[in-house]
Order: C-alpha cells, then structure tokens, then sequence
C-alpha cells in the first residue's frame, strides 16, 4: 500500500482520556480502556502494509507503542486544527490514512481498503454511528478541508464530508463504525473485537481483576 498511516491520539492517562466513559468506570479505568483501545489500533496499523507508520499524539509514548511506529507531537487547539497540522506534519509526499484510537475494533483489510481508495479519490471517509467520523484519508493534505469543520458535535461526519466534497473531492466511503465514547459502546465494541486487548480490559474491569493493567500489558509482551 502506497499511503501512510497516522493514528491521532491522546496519552492514556486518567481524568484526561475517555471522559464519557464515566460515571459507569472510574478515571484509573476509563484510561485502562483507552490504553488497551490505543494498543489494539497500533498493533493494527503495525500489521497494515504502509509507506510509513506515525503516531501524532498528545503527551508521551509509553509500553503500548510498538516498534516502527514513529510519534510525532500534536500542534493546535481545536481539534480541527490538531487534525489540520497531524495531516501536514506527517505528508511526506504519499496519501495518509489518518485514524483515531477510538475503534479498536478496526482490521488491516479496512485500512488497506482505505489506502488502495486514494490511488484513484481524492478523499476517502469512514462514518462512525454517533454522527463523527472514525477514518479521514486524503491524497493530498490541504488544511482549508478541516479548520472550522465543528468538532465532536452529532453532525460533524456531515459536515466534514461536505466539506470534502465542496472542495470538489471524490470521496470513497467506508463501513460505519462505533467510536468508543460511552459505557455501552465500550461493551458493543469488546464484544465485536473479543480477542483484543481491548475486550480483555473491559471483561477485567467488569470482574474487578486486581492488577488488570498489569496483568494485560505482561499478556501483550
């Protein structure tokens, strides 16, 4: 595959990561989740034949980033702007697939079906089911396609998607899937993924594993 991959995330770490996860976990969990949903979409993107593999993140790398993945340092407020700068700062000339560590769930076979989309669209774009979207691919980064789109609002994936389109795009798009927010996507999610390190941390969580996180990382060495 001739594109890159970029994940856009935040360092998992507690009271800052997975805010809407609760009141149903705690902060020490809801980060728990985050970390294990940011392990599973990085071992994904690791698998995926790419150009290059990055990681444009919010605070520092920690255990769960695999080797080959290089970081890079988000820049900007909003996160029209964040997303802006992580497609401007990773371009190295090839197309980018640019994803989230909110659908661990996510397989090679849709990043490739991603990546191959761009050799003939100029966009490419995965719809999530609470209106936003889980995957933007653009075969050139152009910042006037995201800065002012309205963030995490329930029409955002509209929004952008015309956006993309008003620029005169052709967009490819992709199956819809759940972002996890809440509670009830996290178990949707686990139990459409229930062999990733994910769903092992929500079935932890459930049954109140003492250690669970270290346990779950000493599991994934």
């Amino acid at each position: 595959m001739n594109a890159d991959l970029v994940v856009i995330a935040k360092e998992p770490v507690p009271g800052r990561v997975k805010t809407r996860l609760t009141p149903g976990y705690t902060a020490e969990e809801a980060a728990l989740l985050a970390e294990a949903a940011l392990a599973d979409t990085l071992a994904t993107v690791a698998r995926t034949p790419a150009g290059a593999r990055i990681l444009a993140l919010r605070g520092s790398p920690g255990p769960w980033l695999p080797p080959g993945v290089r970081v890079i340092p988000q820049r900007g407020d909003g996160l029209d702007e964040r997303l802006a700068h992580a497609f401007d700062d990773a371009y190295e000339g090839r197309p980018i697939v640019l994803i989230g560590m909110d659908t661990p769930q996510v397989t090679t076979a849709l990043l490739e079906r991603a990546g191959r989309a761009l050799e003939h669209r100029g966009a490419v774009f995965g719809p999530a089911e609470d209106g936003g979207f889980w995957l933007l691919g653009l075969a050139r980064p152009d910042a006037a396609l995201l800065r002012g789109v309205p963030m995490s609002r329930p029409g955002t994936g509209r929004a952008q998607l015309d956006r993309l389109r008003a620029a005169g795009l052709t967009v490819a798009e992709l199956p819809r899937l759940t972002d996890v927010d809440t509670a009830a996507d996290a178990a949707r999610v686990a139990a459409l993924a229930p062999h990733g390190r994910f769903a092992a941390a929500v079935r932890a969580v459930r049954n109140g594993e003492a250690g669970t996180g270290e346990a779950l990382r000493a599991g994934t060495e």
